[in-house]
């Protein structure tokens, strides 16, 4: 749905908050040592930069995710993520560093000996299908998810604006993306992971591994002296109105999770933009 965006006042989106205020209230936390146990083998708990989007109160980082997007952030994104004039400067940087990370991700696709209408993919997190919808035009069989109905609902009315029969490729659902089933050649995560700290992540990173045969491609925003630095100047800019919270975490914590986890690294990009910043994985097995 969104990466790390950090704003003023002039209508940027922190993470997964809407896109009329400001970042707002950041700050660091270590997280206390833990382990988590995958495939056998314990995996230390690591370090969670977290920006907090509304109160120190953690809540329910789900439950915050699925209600913001399912209104206030739905009519917001949906816009975003369109061909909408009617969106701000910071909005349109946004728009142009996500279709970014969307074409860069195809472009690996393509550039594959096996082309995609042989392959099925899982978009999990699908958000408006900017990611399922061309996989389908180039023949992929797709499974897309996002743990908002509104999102789903609307990715697949583009689908069948854009893609005519060829939507039918396309199977949108409703799901956590802890409940998505299946197998798939092919899993991607784009631009989800800021809505949960690394705890959880770890969870969702071990599942969506469970459900993908031989490749993923998972995008986060990612932990930097930079983002820091630009967390800091969004404190001085508390908009009036925060709805989630956004997580950032660090590169090496994300890739020793997944090679525990049996998958090796193949390629990485950083897309980034004045507003806009998210680190792409590909991991094969």
């Amino acid at each position: 749905m969104s990466a790390f965006v950090a704003s003023g006042s002039t209508g940027g989106v922190g993470g997964c908050g809407p896109s009329s205020r400001a970042l707002a209230c950041a700050r660091s936390s270590t997280l206390r040592s833990a382990s988590l146990r995958v495939q056998g083998r314990a995996l230390p708990k690591p370090t969670t930069t977290a920006i907090k989007m509304q109160s120190s109160d953690e809540g329910d980082d789900k439950a915050v995710v699925k209600e913001y997007f399912n209104n206030t952030g739905f009519d917001r994104w949906k816009r975003i993520y369109s061909d909408d004039g009617s969106v701000n400067a910071v909005q349109l940087d946004i728009r142009t560093g996500h279709q970014q990370t969307v074409d860069r991700i195809l472009s690996w696709i393509d550039e594959d000996q096996r082309p995609a209408q042989s392959q099925t993919f899982c978009d999990a997190g699908c958000g408006v299908g900017s990611l399922a919808t061309p996989l389908a035009s180039r023949g992929a069989i797709v499974a897309a998810s996002d743990i908002s109905e509104a999102m789903v609902t609307e990715a697949r009315e583009r689908a069948n604006r854009k893609l005519g029969a060829k939507a039918g490729l396309i199977t949108f659902t409703t799901n956590d993306l802890e409940e998505i089933s299946g197998s798939y050649d092919t899993v991607c995560c784009i631009d989800v992971m800021i809505h949960y700290p690394t705890e959880k992540l770890f969870d969702m990173l071990a599942h969506l591994t469970s459900i993908a045969k031989s490749r993923m491609i998972v995008t986060f925003a990612p932990s930097t002296l930079l983002l820091g630095a630009l967390k800091s100047v969004g404190n001085l800019f508390p908009g009036p109105s925060k709805a989630t919270r956004a997580y950032l975490h660090k590169e090496s914590d994300v890739v020793d999770c997944l090679e525990k986890l049996g998958w090796t690294v193949q390629r990485t990009d950083f897309i980034r933009s004045k507003f806009y910043f998210s680190k792409i994985i590909e991991v094969t097995r």
